[in-house]
């Protein structure tokens, strides 16, 4: 399963709260290999080259790097890392193919809330982690792929993974779905599968939010 990590200014903000999430959870970063993708600080004056360094010093398995001028990385053992975007749409994908966001929303200097929009399906096997907001999933989040969201998460396909949220925003976040076949919903840490669910919320449009320390559910519309 492979992570996408999305870098933010200020990076040594983004890297300190990457750092806690490792500390937190460092089996789940062991031997999965990793996505940078460099869209969110593209006007930024950040050496690409040295935040790969400090990812690949944390024991980070790097293998693409994407939205980024690729003769900035020239010189360097980076430069050989591909851009998994590039491959031709006709070309078969070996192995898993990684869903990747076409583009990441630029944040204000001070924002309230920043987001990820990803335009495509999220495959089995992929993992989608943005901790700094929302994450909007226009296509199907496949049974055995996952997204993991600061904020809320929106799937306006069928949502059959596995969806964390508020990771940051706490309790305040939820979770919305236009069919309800999820393996595992969370939010702030409390959990429910498929099994805890009423089947007449199978395939419908639903929320999921947090009250009183539990779950609850609702169709929308």
């Amino acid at each position: 399963m492979a992570l996408i990590l999305v870098p933010e200014a200020p990076v040594s903000a983004w890297l300190s709260a990457l750092d806690a999430q490792m500390e937190r959870a460092a089996g789940y970063f062991a031997q999965k290999p990793v996505v940078v993708n460099f869209s969110a600080l593209a006007d930024d004056a950040t050496d690409p080259t040295a935040l790969l360094y400090a990812l690949d010093m944390r024991g980070l398995a790097i293998i693409s790097v994407e939205g980024l001028d690729r003769s900035r990385l020239s010189g360097t053992r980076f430069e050989t890392l591909p851009d998994l975007r590039q491959k031709a749409d006709n070309e078969e994908p070996l192995g898993r193919e990684l869903a990747l966001p076409e583009e990441v929303p630029r944040a204000e200097p001070v924002p309230a809330v920043t987001s990820l929009l990803i335009d495509r399906p999220v495959r089995s096997g992929q993992s989608i982690i943005f901790e700094h907001g929302d994450v909007t999933i226009l296509g199907a989040l496949s049974s055995g792929a996952e997204v993991i969201a600061g904020g809320s998460v929106h799937v306006y396909g069928p949502l059959r993974g596995r969806v964390i949220a508020g990771v940051k925003s706490g309790a305040k976040a939820r979770i919305f779905c236009r069919k309800l076949g999820a393996e595992l919903a969370a939010i702030d840490g409390v959990y429910s599968t498929a099994d805890d669910w009423n089947k007449t919320y199978d395939n419908c449009a639903v929320q999921i939010w947090l009250s009183g320390g539990a779950l609850k559910i609702s169709a929308l519309g």
